[in-house]
């Protein structure tokens, strides 16, 4: 899985060698973090593109992101992308969350899922909801699940 910086530059090491490096930077720069996890994606014609974002929050410092980005040529209901995109955050979010705990990181997992029910994607808003939870992860849906409707959504469009 190829992950890069919002730069475009690709990473050279596997995301998880790649996360302690930055963590263990930034703690020797005395900053505190928190990670949010989320997906987006976009369909193009018969194509959708998916986009998994690690947004590292340095308290009161800004942050950065690591980017994973892929392709799927198959049909979906909306229900279905929303879920996928669940799931896409949830695997990366697992890979992480042991190195996250060693070094005290706070973890939360957003899905772009509007809690508004005049909204499409509101259908899929407990299931998402009942999997990130039942998996042990903080949720967060729209409005305040920006990792997810603000960060990757800038690289899906």
């Amino acid at each position: 899985m190829t992950w890069k910086k919002f730069s475009g530059e690709i990473l050279k090491t596997p995301i998880h060698q790649e996360v302690e490096q930055a963590i263990e930077r930034e703690y020797r720069l005395g900053n505190k973090l928190k990670v949010c996890i989320g997906t987006d994606s976009q369909v193009k014609g018969s194509l959708i593109d998916f986009a998994t974002v690690i947004v590292f929050l340095r308290e009161q410092k800004g942050g950065f992101m690591f980017i994973h980005q892929e392709r799927i040529a198959r049909k979906m209901t909306i229900k279905e992308r929303m879920l996928t995109e669940v799931q896409k955050s949830i695997e990366t979010a697992y890979s992480l969350c042991d190195l996250l705990d060693i070094y005290d990181v706070d973890l939360e997992v957003h899905a772009d899922i509007n809690t508004n029910p005049m909204f499409k994607s509101n259908q899929a808003l407990h299931e998402a909801m009942g999997y990130i939870l039942s998996m042990g992860f903080v949720f967060k849906a729209k409005p305040e699940a920006f990792a997810s409707s603000a960060c990757a959504n800038k690289i899906v469009q």
